[in-house]
């Protein structure tokens, strides 16, 4: 399988870990800045009230700065497992997302895939695969 990354650019599995440092600092700037200019990031199962997809790097920062304004404090992404995919850059990741809501005590764990794309060490598109009664549970 031929390497389609620059010299220098980042991993699959790297990018994946810088995501899930940027998801626990909520910062997200670090997260968009790990998208290539016209990424796309779809949320096949989503939930009332949450985006279908964000269509650029601009629109990541922007829905994910807004999502992270709320009450909800990631506190811990536990990771099953990653697979390596014969598609080159492509990489799966099996997780788990803890945190919870500090104003009112309560925890919420939200399991899911990443599907990520990475290209020249850049996110292009990311498939997240969240169960959406998870993030629900996790509102306030």
């Amino acid at each position: 399988m031929p390497d389609l990354r620059s010299p220098g650019a980042r991993t699959p599995r790297e990018v994946l870990a810088r995501h899930h440092r940027a998801m626990l600092d909520k910062s997200a700037d670090d997260l968009a800045d790990l998208y290539a200019v016209d990424a796309v990031h779809e949320f096949p199962f989503t939930s009332p009230g949450f985006p279908a997809r964000f269509e650029g790097r601009e629109a990541v920062r922007a829905g994910y700065r807004a999502a992270w304004g709320g009450p909800a404090r990631v506190e811990e992404i536990e990771q099953i497992a990653i697979h390596d995919t014969a598609g080159p850059g492509v990489v799966v990741a099996e997780q788990v997302v803890r945190g919870s809501l500090p104003a009112t005590g309560t925890c919420f764990s939200v399991p899911g895939l990443l599907v990520l794309h990475v290209h020249d060490g850049l996110l292009t598109r990311v498939r997240d695969y969240m169960d959406g009664a998870g993030v629900t549970g996790a509102r306030p």
